[in-house]
Protein backbone atom coordinates (compact mmCIF):
# COMPACT_ATOMS: atom_id res chain seq x y z
CA UNK A 1 0.00 0.00 0.00
CA UNK A 2 1.36 3.39 -0.99
CA UNK A 3 1.57 6.13 1.64
CA UNK A 4 0.64 9.23 -0.34
CA UNK A 5 2.00 11.63 2.29
CA UNK A 6 5.40 9.91 2.32
CA UNK A 7 5.40 10.03 -1.49
CA UNK A 8 4.73 13.78 -1.32
CA UNK A 9 7.48 14.23 1.29
CA UNK A 10 9.85 12.35 -1.00
CA UNK A 11 8.90 14.67 -3.87
CA UNK A 12 9.76 17.67 -1.70
CA UNK A 13 13.04 16.04 -0.74
CA UNK A 14 13.87 15.56 -4.41
CA UNK A 15 13.15 19.27 -4.99
CA UNK A 16 15.59 20.13 -2.19
CA UNK A 17 18.29 17.76 -3.46
CA UNK A 18 17.78 19.19 -6.94
CA UNK A 19 18.53 22.69 -5.66
CA UNK A 20 15.00 24.08 -5.35
CA UNK A 21 14.98 24.94 -1.64
CA UNK A 22 12.15 27.44 -2.03
CA UNK A 23 10.03 24.92 -3.89
CA UNK A 24 10.76 22.26 -1.28
CA UNK A 25 9.86 24.70 1.50
CA UNK A 26 6.55 25.45 -0.22
CA UNK A 27 5.83 21.75 -0.76
CA UNK A 28 6.64 20.90 2.85
CA UNK A 29 4.69 23.76 4.42
CA UNK A 30 1.61 22.90 2.31
CA UNK A 31 1.90 19.30 3.44
CA UNK A 32 2.24 20.38 7.07
CA UNK A 33 -0.94 22.46 6.73
CA UNK A 34 -2.75 19.38 5.46
CA UNK A 35 -1.52 16.92 8.13
CA UNK A 36 -1.32 19.37 11.03
CA UNK A 37 0.42 19.15 14.38
CA UNK A 38 -1.76 16.21 15.45
CA UNK A 39 -1.35 14.14 12.31
CA UNK A 40 0.32 10.77 11.91
CA UNK A 41 3.60 10.83 13.89
CA UNK A 42 5.54 9.20 11.05
CA UNK A 43 4.42 11.90 8.66
CA UNK A 44 5.17 14.64 11.19
CA UNK A 45 8.67 13.40 12.03
CA UNK A 46 9.66 12.96 8.37
CA UNK A 47 8.12 16.22 7.26
CA UNK A 48 9.43 18.38 10.11
CA UNK A 49 12.89 16.78 9.78
CA UNK A 50 13.10 17.65 6.08
CA UNK A 51 11.39 21.01 6.45
CA UNK A 52 14.04 22.12 8.93
CA UNK A 53 16.68 21.50 6.27
CA UNK A 54 15.16 24.06 3.90
CA UNK A 55 14.76 26.87 6.43
CA UNK A 56 17.02 29.90 6.00
CA UNK A 57 16.35 31.20 9.52
CA UNK A 58 18.16 29.15 12.22
CA UNK A 59 15.41 29.89 14.76
CA UNK A 60 12.76 28.49 12.39
CA UNK A 61 15.03 25.51 11.66
CA UNK A 62 15.19 24.84 15.41
CA UNK A 63 11.39 24.98 15.69
CA UNK A 64 10.98 22.35 12.96
CA UNK A 65 13.69 20.12 14.42
CA UNK A 66 11.97 20.32 17.82
CA UNK A 67 8.70 19.31 16.13
CA UNK A 68 10.48 16.35 14.53
CA UNK A 69 11.82 15.25 17.92
CA UNK A 70 8.39 15.58 19.54
CA UNK A 71 6.84 13.54 16.73
CA UNK A 72 9.50 10.83 17.13
CA UNK A 73 8.65 10.66 20.82
CA UNK A 74 5.06 9.75 19.88
CA UNK A 75 5.96 7.37 17.04
CA UNK A 76 5.85 3.63 17.58
CA UNK A 77 8.02 1.01 15.92
CA UNK A 78 4.91 -0.72 14.63
CA UNK A 79 3.78 2.44 12.82
CA UNK A 80 7.25 3.07 11.41
CA UNK A 81 7.44 -0.54 10.23
CA UNK A 82 4.13 -0.21 8.41
CA UNK A 83 6.03 2.14 6.12
CA UNK A 84 9.28 0.14 5.99
CA UNK A 85 9.96 -3.09 7.86
CA UNK A 86 13.55 -2.11 8.74
CA UNK A 87 12.64 1.03 10.67
CA UNK A 88 13.02 1.36 14.44
CA UNK A 89 12.23 4.67 16.08
CA UNK A 90 15.36 4.55 18.22
CA UNK A 91 17.39 4.83 15.02
CA UNK A 92 15.88 8.26 14.32
CA UNK A 93 17.31 9.91 17.43
CA UNK A 94 21.01 10.27 16.54
CA UNK A 95 20.13 12.34 13.48
CA UNK A 96 17.42 14.32 15.28
CA UNK A 97 19.79 15.25 18.12
CA UNK A 98 22.59 16.01 15.64
CA UNK A 99 20.33 18.48 13.86
CA UNK A 100 19.26 20.09 17.12
CA UNK A 101 22.91 20.41 18.14
CA UNK A 102 23.70 22.18 14.90
CA UNK A 103 20.68 24.46 15.32
CA UNK A 104 21.74 25.49 18.80
CA UNK A 105 25.31 26.04 17.59
CA UNK A 106 24.08 28.35 14.83
CA UNK A 107 22.04 30.26 17.41
CA UNK A 108 25.04 30.60 19.75
CA UNK A 109 23.70 28.35 22.52
CA UNK A 110 26.83 26.21 22.80
CA UNK A 111 25.79 24.51 26.04
CA UNK A 112 22.56 23.26 24.45
CA UNK A 113 24.49 22.26 21.33
CA UNK A 114 26.92 20.18 23.40
CA UNK A 115 24.01 18.57 25.25
CA UNK A 116 22.40 17.53 21.96
CA UNK A 117 25.74 16.23 20.69
CA UNK A 118 26.05 14.05 23.78
CA UNK A 119 22.45 12.80 23.42
CA UNK A 120 23.15 11.85 19.81
CA UNK A 121 26.35 10.03 20.70
CA UNK A 122 24.62 8.08 23.47
CA UNK A 123 22.12 6.78 20.93
CA UNK A 124 24.55 5.75 18.21
CA UNK A 125 24.19 2.11 19.22
CA UNK A 126 20.74 2.22 17.60
CA UNK A 127 22.37 2.47 14.18
CA UNK A 128 23.65 -0.36 12.03
CA UNK A 129 27.22 -0.44 10.80
CA UNK A 130 26.46 1.04 7.38
CA UNK A 131 27.07 4.15 5.28
CA UNK A 132 24.21 6.03 6.94
CA UNK A 133 25.68 5.44 10.41
CA UNK A 134 29.14 6.40 9.17
CA UNK A 135 27.70 9.66 7.84
CA UNK A 136 26.00 10.42 11.15
CA UNK A 137 29.23 9.71 13.06
CA UNK A 138 31.20 11.93 10.70
CA UNK A 139 28.65 14.72 11.09
CA UNK A 140 28.79 14.40 14.88
CA UNK A 141 32.58 14.65 14.76
CA UNK A 142 32.21 17.77 12.62
CA UNK A 143 29.78 19.31 15.09
CA UNK A 144 32.13 18.49 17.96
CA UNK A 145 34.99 20.17 16.09
CA UNK A 146 32.90 23.29 15.40
CA UNK A 147 31.99 23.45 19.10
CA UNK A 148 35.67 23.33 20.04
Amino acid sequence: MTDDVMVAIDAGLRQHIGGDRAGAYATFTELWASIGPDGDPLHRVALAHHLADVCDDPAEELEWDLRALAAADSLTDSRAQEYHSSLAVRGFYPSLHLNLGEDYRKLGDLAAAREQLELARRRLDALCDDDYAAGIRLALDGLAERLG
